[in-house]
């Protein structure tokens, strides 16, 4: 296989072929998900909630992403790895927002960056397309603006709000993003933004009339237990599953059951002789 990139994604789009994405936080992970066969692995700042056990996004840091673009680079060879840019890291000023895009792409080795927000952040957006490094956008329910929100809401339910994420849509597109993140939407408003952009969108709670779609892995595998989004399908009990290890591996270390031989370095009787 050769390795996706924005273009690829674009292209798919064109030619009406579904895009599939995952998160992935550490390398392991990452080669797993890579060796699937998946088009797009996002480095999500999911991460502040799903591994870090923050409430939110919020207190993600850009050292906090760079280190785990990393790791999930380093497991990749054939998907292309998008790097979420977190809170406060591109909202100040177009300097710091292509600064810390080129840290993902530069120390992190991303192949493209993730930024929420439509029409306030055209500019950025702009700027770091121009210093050559593509950008994802991601629009309707975006965790970084949960407090504006006031919690993890559906966004564009009313005709102004719809309006508004059309409009966004649009905006991005003309400033420069290979693809358009749909989140927490009504699914029909979703195949309305698709069919007027010419960039792919990938949802996430945002329907089947997407170009692509994308899950926090932990949510599919069951993974993470602390609440559970409707649009999230569980694959897997895999959560069960380790759980279950867990126990049983207690069990027969305490019962004395492992380590057995077969789990053992063994050395010569003539040597232990004469140590005894």
């Amino acid at each position: 296989m050769t390795k996706n990139r924005a273009l690829t994604f674009m292209d798919a789009k064109q030619k009406n072929v579904k895009i599939t994405m995952l998160t992935a936080y550490d390398y392991s992970m990452a080669k797993l998900i890579d060796e699937s066969g998946i088009d797009g692995i996002l480095v999500g700042d999911s991460l502040g909630m799903v591994c870090l056990g923050y409430k939110d996004t919020l207190s993600v840091t850009m050292e906090d992403m760079i280190h785990h673009v990393k790791a999930v680079s380093r497991g990749v060879k054939n998907a292309l790895v998008v790097g979420d840019m977190p809170f406060m890291s591109y909202q100040n000023s177009i300097y710091d927002a292509v600064k810390n895009a080129g840290r993902l792409i530069q120390e992190g080795h991303a192949d493209a960056v993730k930024l929420e927000g439509g029409s306030s952040v055209c500019e950025q957006v702009k700027a770091i397309v121009k210093a050559q490094i593509p950008v994802m956008g991601h629009i309707g329910l975006t965790p970084q603006s949960v407090n504006v929100f006031g919690g993890f809401k559906v966004q564009g339910k009313n005709e102004m709000n719809a309006r508004k994420i059309i409009e966004d849509a649009k905006k991005l597109e003309d400033a420069g993003v290979f693809s358009i993140v749909l989140e927490g939407i009504p699914y029909k408003l979703a195949g309305i933004i698709t069919k007027s952009v010419s960039v792919p969108t990938i949802g996430i709670g945002a329907g089947k009339y997407c170009d692509g779609q994308i899950l926090v892995y932990k949510d599919m595998l069951q993974l993470f237990s602390d609440f559970k989004p409707k649009f999230v399908k569980y694959y897997a009990n895999v959560g069960h599953v380790v759980k279950g290890a867990f126990e049983n591996y207690i069990e027969e270390v305490k019962s004395g059951v492992f380590p057995d031989e077969a789990h053992s370095f063994k050395m010569d009787d003539s040597i232990l002789d004469k140590l005894n």
